[in-house]
């Protein structure tokens, strides 16, 4: 990659990891409604600071310079305003990275901006402490790719910069599927822990472990109709294997939209669950309980109770 500026647009925990990680390595200009303070700490997932100074932006009084790339890392219910609030700003071919979990606002706005359009899926983990502080929990990878898998040669340097800044990344040609993988694991497991209030490791364990599963079975039976496989590609057992390895490895983690309902914050319900539910429609499959745990979390967010859980 260029020595240009990178802009981080989304000054979360995410946003502020990758800028962290990337400031000395390329120039990094953090993006957000209001500003934060220049000099922010990253705690390693060893317990160590990182100290860097950032330079700040509002998203409504940019500067005048043309970045070398745009990272948007909002939540997805945030990603297409933000990209409006950008797009008169940005000259055409400017590259995009989309940060977002679920499936939704990606083929949108790989459709709409004027430039090359990567998508990236992550496990890396992370949670904010204050304006001035971000920890990052745990090492993760990340993939990067564009949903119809050009700009390789956008997405490999990327992928190296990211690497050499302590995040992994690998360029890969099939991000869609990658997408989808990530979507399966996270309507499994973030419903239900933003629902009960609960850690990941709970779900092993009476009664969410048969709630868990019958969220795979509804996965597994829409994601085989759509041409996507588990990893293994053994079909049901494949997805639960995967799912269940998740669970494991994050056993005592908060997940983003636990740590979201516990901060009053809109959850990525929209995001996960609603994709699957298109595609559930679309190859005319039964899907009750995701249908169940998404129309609990939209009344959650008008602020009504939500009903029992019948999954």
């Amino acid at each position: 990659m260029t020595r240009e500026t990178h802009w981080i647009v989304g000054p979360g925990a995410l946003g502020r990891l990758i800028a962290l990680r990337l400031a000395g390595r390329v120039p990094v200009r953090l993006v957000g409604r209001r500003r934060l303070p220049g000099r922010q700490t990253l705690i390693t997932p060893e317990g160590e600071p990182l100290v860097q100074a950032l330079a700040m932006s509002r998203i409504d009084a940019l500067p005048p310079e043309t970045p070398a790339v745009v990272h948007l890392t909002t939540k997805a219910h945030g990603a297409e305003a933000a990209h409006a609030a950008l797009a008169a700003r940005l000259p055409a071919g400017v590259p995009l990275v989309l940060w977002q979990n679920g499936f939704a606002c990606q083929p949108r706005l790989s459709e709409r901006h004027h430039g090359p359009v990567l998508c990236a899926t992550t496990t890396e983990g992370a949670h904010v402490q204050g304006d001035d502080r971000v920890t990052h929990a745990g090492h993760g990878h990340t993939y990067l790719g564009a949903l119809d898998g050009r700009h390789a040669e956008l997405a490999g340097p990327l992928a190296r910069t990211l690497a050499d800044a302590g995040l992994p990344a690998e360029a890969v040609a099939d991000i869609r599927v990658r997408l989808w993988r990530k979507l399966a694991v996270n309507a499994a497991i973030n419903p239900l822990v933003a629902r009960f209030l609960i850690r990941n490791g709970q779900l092993r364990d009476r009664p969410f472990r048969p709630m868990v599963e019958r969220l795979i079975a509804e996965v597994a039976a829409i994601l085989e109709a759509e041409g996507v496989n588990a990893p293994g590609g053994d079909g049901l057992e494949g997805w639960q294997q995967l799912v269940w390895q998740v669970v494991e490895a994050t056993a005592s983690n908060r997940a983003s939209m636990l740590q979201d309902v516990r901060a009053g914050r809109l959850t990525e319900h929209e995001a996960i669950l609603a994709p699957l539910l298109d595609a559930a429609s679309r190859h005319r499959l039964s899907a009750p309980c995701l249908d169940g745990h998404l129309q609990a979390l939209r009344r959650r967010a008008a602020g009504l109770a939500e009903p029992p859980a019948a999954c």
